[in-house]
């Protein structure tokens, strides 16, 4: 390609790019809010989730009970709906969800059933049969929020919408920053669910697994194991606290992590203070650990190549 057009080329794209994005915001001041009314949270005093010395007024303001927050992670291979585009992200491990396990580990589940939109929920409670929780997404015009989720938020063996509304159900419902009463008078129906993928997001962007342990060459490879304790001082040194590790195959397969925090304030917006694994890791501490390669087929890339260019 001569200069002459190769500049050609380069402004077409970045004529392309200008109107791909003018048009993606084009009515974007119609796309309504979701965040929670936290005007009282300013006169409530200010800790950190489970080192509160009395007792949290006003839950709307720190996740009580569930003050121990999970930010959860998985390494899947492959997500057995390939066929219908379900792909996972290229050089990226996989959302989980946002968990709020209580001070002393225990957890709760399914703790509104008024709010319960999982089709597959386990046995005492009812199935959701509704729209799925996709729609709510589009019905507050975040496609931009669906199109992250598509990419990130990929579940294994069941549509990632279904996976998503699990997720909502069983964990959101628990944790008190997203109560329906803490969006005041004005909330819509399926706002706290919006607020949730969005705090759910937030969360996973603090703790980029792959490119942590990418930095530290430690990569997939279907031919190298790596040692435990690789991997658990490589996360901590940078997250500043030893995350839960968890692995199949008699511990010797890499398949998930866990990053343990509390939180000062909202789960929504609040800081995030990494602390050690309550939760004992399932990885040989002994044999080697394979962190394998996926799947060719089962991948693709999702970051925005207009965003590269740029």
């Amino acid at each position: 390609m001569s200069f002459r057009s190769a500049i050609t080329f380069l402004a077409a794209a970045t004529a392309a790019t200008a109107a791909g994005v003018a048009s993606k915001h084009k009515g974007y001041s119609s796309v309504p809010n979701t965040f929670p009314s936290i005007a009282a949270c300013a006169t409530e005093p200010s800790v950190f989730s489970c080192e509160n010395t009395t007792a949290i007024q006003n839950t709307c303001c720190s996740p009580t009970p569930g003050g121990l927050v999970l930010q959860t992670q998985f390494w899947d291979t492959y997500t057995g709906y390939e066929s219908q585009g379900q792909l996972l992200p290229h050089n990226s491990w996989t959302i989980h969800g946002l968990w709020p396990d209580n001070c002393d580990g225990s957890f709760a589940q399914y703790c509104d059933l008024n709010r319960q939109y999982d089709p597959f929920p386990p046995k005492g409670v009812p199935a959701y049969s509704g729209p799925g929780v996709d729609t709510f997404l589009t019905a507050f015009g975040r496609d931009d929020l669906l199109d992250y989720m598509d990419k990130y938020w990929v579940s294994q063996g069941e549509t990632n919408a279904g996976f998503w509304a699990h997720e909502f159900s069983k964990h959101a419902t628990c944790t008190s920053t997203f109560d329906v009463a803490c969006y005041g008078p004005d909330y819509q129906e399926h706002q706290d669910v919006v607020d949730f993928f969005n705090a759910v997001i937030r969360a996973f962007k603090q703790f980029p697994t792959f490119d942590i342990l990418a930095s530290a060459g430690i990569v997939p490879s279907n031919t190298s194991t790596y040692t435990l304790s690789e991997l658990q001082n490589t996360l901590q040194k940078q997250t500043g606290g030893i995350p839960y590790l968890g692995c199949g195959n008699n511990g010797t397969v890499l398949q998930e992590v866990w990053y343990f925090n509390h939180v000062y304030g909202t789960e929504q917006f609040g800081r995030f203070k990494a602390l050690d694994s309550t939760s004992p890791t399932t990885c040989s501490s002994t044999a080697g650990i394979w962190y394998y390669e996926r799947t060719p087929t089962s991948e693709r890339e999702v970051r925005d190549l207009d965003l590269i260019l740029w």
